[in-house]
């Protein structure tokens, strides 16, 4: 599951033994891929970016932190966010997925991996497919690879906002073990997911979770589920095997309109629980509502509003309510170069946001930022 220490702000949970990933009919995609070069040698399509901001919390937090964020982590200050390089060919039959990636939203996605936050960082997704002309449609795939949960990815020029939702920084970000997705008519797809766990390339227990995805796509309307369970909790403890009783069950879904028109909207409800058998069970659930309007081929406008809460403590350490909005404006400068200038208001029902000299002393926050993100190739 995911903690967030405020040094870190909003990281993944705390470790979890196993839940499944992004198929590869994902989600409904945040926004339609904004055009950019692309780069071909030979069967291998080469894409990447370069992902900076300034953003300028008005606490003025001593910690320098925006609390709660990903990836907008590091306030009052510019900051690399992201920086990715993909090699891919698609599966005829095999193919690969290898992305190199570095910045400080790598430190956030693997910050609670079992195998350490520097062993697997650099490496956002890594896995071989097979597509057999056969098997009709269906794909299987093995390795590390992003999540299929939410409504937002990791790249930033594929959302519609600069900084994630609340939902995002609580939910999984990869996983790692194998997938498969097959077509189920003209409009579903279907996918079955069996991985180590939440957030960790390297398991902290001998179980497995099992997911089950379905994707509705229409020119119009899409709809996306997501259900993993799984017992997510250490073997050991203090060097003790204890195997620890209790499965979490997770529940995303998507729902999109209209998004391939001027005016758009996207809706996303989260729903989770983690059994324990001898203390009572942990409950973390939110909405997030997301709309974007095309003014021309240069300016969007992106408005965002989530609520979500931490019922038990199990994500953020003290039972909490947490609520944001999001003003984003979108400006694209040229082909595969956008600037987003955002604001963003983030309040709870208890202090938990930094606030000058103090941590955690405040109930809001607001920020400004300015971010530029340049990228090319291919649509991920």
């Amino acid at each position: 599951m995911r903690r967030y220490p405020k040094s870190l702000l909003s990281l993944a949970f705390l470790l979890g033994a196993s839940a499944f990933g992004q198929t590869p009919a994902p989600a409904p995609a945040p926004a339609p891929a904004p055009s950019a070069p692309v780069f071909s040698a030979g069967p291998i399509d080469f894409s990447g970016l370069v992902d900076g901001y300034y953003s300028l919390n008005f606490n003025h937090p001593a910690s320098k932190n925006n609390v709660q964020r990903n990836f907008d982590v590091k306030a009052n200050q510019f900051s690399l966010n992201f920086a990715k390089l993909t090699m891919e060919h698609g599966a005829d039959p095999v193919g690969f997925k290898f992305e190199l990636a570095g910045g400080r939203a790598m430190d956030v996605f693997h910050a609670t991996d079992p195998a350490g936050v520097e062993v697997y960082k650099h490496i956002l997704q890594a896995y071989v497919s097979l597509k057999p002309a056969k098997w009709k449609g269906v794909q299987i795939d093995f390795g590390k690879f992003v999540t299929s949960a939410g409504a937002e990815v990791t790249e930033t020029h594929l959302n519609w906002n600069y900084s994630r939702s609340l939902l995002y920084a609580n939910g999984p970000y990869y996983h790692m073990g194998a997938r498969l997705v097959a077509p189920m008519g003209k409009y579903w797809t279907g996918g079955v997911q069996l991985v180590n766990g939440w957030n960790n390339v390297e398991d902290n227990n001998s179980a497995k979770t099992v997911g089950l995805t379905s994707t509705f796509t229409s020119s119009k309307f899409t709809w996306a589920n997501n259900y993993y369970v799984g017992n997510e909790k250490t073997d050991t403890v203090g060097g003790i095997n204890v195997k620890a009783p209790g499965v979490r069950h997770f529940y995303d879904t998507v729902v999109g309109i209209n998004q391939s028109g001027k005016a758009s909207m996207l809706f996303n409800f989260d729903y989770g629980v983690d059994k324990n058998p001898t203390a009572g069970d942990s409950k973390f659930y939110g909405i997030s509502i997301l709309g974007r309007a095309i003014a021309n081929d240069t300016f969007s406008f992106s408005p965002r509003y989530d609520w979500y809460k931490d019922k038990d403590g199990f994500i953020t350490g003290t039972a909490r309510t947490i609520q944001e909005f999001t003003m984003t404006g979108d400006m694209k400068l040229r082909q595969g170069f956008l600037m987003r200038l955002e604001y963003r208001r983030d309040w709870a029902d208890v202090n938990y946001f930094d606030r000058g000299n103090g941590l955690g002393n405040a109930k809001n926050q607001s920020t400004i930022l300015l971010g530029f993100i340049a990228f090319f190739g291919p649509k991920p």
